[in-house]
């Protein structure tokens, strides 16, 4: 029969280490997005030099139109050149990735928080029924039980 020896304690200091590494991953991903937001930003569009920030109406007004589906979530109106709308694609196409991996990490650490939850309500369980039966027990039948001669 196969047992168990799961510590508790161990469990919930391996959850903090997780948890840890899970938010400088949380923080890695922000600063990827708000790079990639600066970037796109500074990337500009495809009109040159003082053409761009002069007109009423930016590139679109000039006949340029950006190449690609910008994400206006992510990247503010000024940014509309090639760069920033690849740079959108790019996050648009990882962003389920991205998501996946925060899903896994926080799937995993609440798992196994509830399977040691599980445990310990288990062992729990088996002291509160060992002790129930305990009770139950008659001592005067056991009295005799110990080889004692009369």
């Amino acid at each position: 029969m196969a047992s168990w020896d799961i510590q508790p304690q161990g469990v919930q200091g391996q959850l903090k280490v997780v948890g840890t590494h899970a938010e400088d991953l949380g923080k890695a991903l922000n600063t990827l997005l708000s790079d990639i937001q600066e970037a796109a930003q500074a990337a500009g569009t495809a009109v040159p030099g003082s053409q761009a920030s002069t007109v009423q109406g930016g590139a679109v007004a000039l006949g340029y139109k950006p190449v690609g589906p910008v994400a206006p979530a992510l990247l503010p109106h000024k940014a509309t050149g090639p760069v920033a709308a690849a740079l959108a694609e790019y996050v648009t196409k990882r962003k389920p990735r991205m998501k996946a991996m925060a899903d896994r990490c926080q799937a995993a650490v609440l798992g196994a928080a509830k399977a040691t939850n599980e445990y310990v309500q288990g062992d729990l369980e088996a002291a509160k029924n060992a002790q129930t039966a305990a009770h139950g027990v008659r001592l005067d039948a056991l009295k005799d039980f110990g080889g004692k001669k009369k």
